[in-house]
């Protein structure tokens, strides 16, 4: 099953995408399925349809919890050491975009990176819960590009900036419930080049104790997003560039770079 997030020029509205790719339709739901079971109005829009707009999955009504430095290579390549603990920052909801729209480059930076992850999206209320227990607390997964304003994050001493401007976060195209993430391609290309290839095998700290180490220091609401951090092959993007960043059995979540004057 696949969740989308949509409008056609009016309220945002939720359905499930069914059907091959190119040939997807949207079955309306009521309501938002991460709070309310599902219930279909018996509407199918087609996805290719001209007034379709896929909108970000989920905008988290409380926080998106980054994950820094969970893929040995990409540690390497940045010049840090392993962490001995998970290393977490947050993100404000207003990061966050969906597909297709413009990642907007900052006035005040000149070296922005893409970052490739699986997002997970929390769909019940979470505390101190077990590694063992902690996969029973998600609603699904997506994809996310942790935006990354390298400058500012060498400088600032600390991420808030660097990784929580205004359209740092896309997210999208779809949130997929029931998946198994322990051994899925991960990847992102730029303008048709590839740049990361990675798994989620690589990870250093999982999924299951990424939940319950963050669930021991802040209570995850439904809704929540957690970025699982980011594979190797991170690198600059630039006005006019086109990203695409894709995880195995989710989808591929684009967005084109923009400076604005």
């Amino acid at each position: 099953m696949r969740i989308a997030r949509f409008t056609t020029g009016d309220d945002p509205r939720y359905a499930m995408v069914e059907g091959a790719p190119g040939a997807e339709e949207l079955v309306v739901l009521r309501g938002d399925p991460i709070y309310m079971p599902v219930q279909l109005t018996g509407e199918r829009v087609p996805l290719a349809r001209a007034d379709v707009r896929l909108l970000a999955p989920v905008i988290p009504r409380s926080k998106i919890i980054g994950v820094g430095r969970n893929y040995a290579e990409h540690v390497a390549e940045m010049g840090n050491e392993l962490p001995a603990e998970p290393l977490l920052f947050l993100k404000p909801n207003t990061s966050v975009i969906g597909p297709d729209d413009p990642i907007v480059l900052p006035a005040w930076t000149t070296e922005v990176h893409h970052e490739a992850e699986l997002a997970v999206v929390i769909g019940k209320v979470t505390k101190d819960v077990s590694p063992e227990r902690a996969l029973d607390q998600v609603f699904g997964y997506t994809v996310a590009n942790d935006v990354t304003a390298r400058d500012a994050q060498r400088t600032d001493g600390q991420w808030a900036r660097a990784k929580g401007f205004d359209s740092s976060c896309p997210l999208g195209p779809w949130i997929v419930p029931g998946l198994e993430v322990d051994g899925l391609e991960i990847s992102a290309r730029v303008n048709g080049e590839m740049r990361q290839d990675g798994n989620t095998a690589h990870m250093v700290f999982d999924v299951a104790h990424l939940i319950s180490y963050i669930s021991a220091a802040f209570t995850l609401l439904p809704g929540d997003v957690i970025l699982t951090g980011t594979p190797a092959g991170v690198g600059p993007i630039v006005h006019g560039d086109v990203v695409e960043v894709e995880v195995e059995e989710i989808g591929v979540l684009r967005n084109p770079v923009v400076r604005r004057d």
